[in-house]
């Protein structure tokens, strides 16, 4: 099994920003922490990350045929990428969007997500967890 991780807007300055809500860790330490536990788990992981909608669309569309899954955290681009939404409904590969921070205890727009009814499942409010949930749930 093999599954793209990939990090939308703004995710790559995770651990020096806002820290309150999302931790310490760098981007880096997070996609460490992933690699390492996919390996216990016998699952390949490939990372991306991008800040540029139109850059996400195209890895969720040229994961088709290439990857067993998805876990998006589109940052920002969740709450208004129509784009984004197109490619995941365009693609037969699950996705599954992560938020390291309950967006459903922050600011009003962040509590609404144009991706998740087109995704597979949505895990949030676990910090960098969320990334581990996301991938045991390719598992089950």
């Amino acid at each position: 099994m093999t599954i793209l991780v990939l990090n939308g807007v703004n995710i790559n300055m995770t651990g020096r920003r806002e820290q309150g809500v999302y931790g310490t860790q760098t981007l880096r330490e997070i996609n460490e922490r992933i690699c390492s536990y996919a390996e216990k788990l016998g699952v390949t992981v490939k990372f991306f990350q991008n800040n540029n909608e139109g850059e996400i669309c195209t890895a969720i569309q040229s994961a088709e045929g290439k990857y067993d899954g998805i876990i998006l955290n589109a940052g920002a681009f969740t709450h208004y990428s129509y784009a984004i939404r197109d490619a995941i409904a365009s693609v037969s590969v699950p996705v599954v969007e992560v938020h390291m921070s309950n967006v459903h205890a922050r600011e009003e727009f962040r509590r609404n997500s144009v991706l998740t009814p087109v995704c597979r499942g949505e895990i949030l409010g676990f910090g960098a967890n969320s990334y581990i949930l996301a991938l045991e749930s390719f598992l089950l």
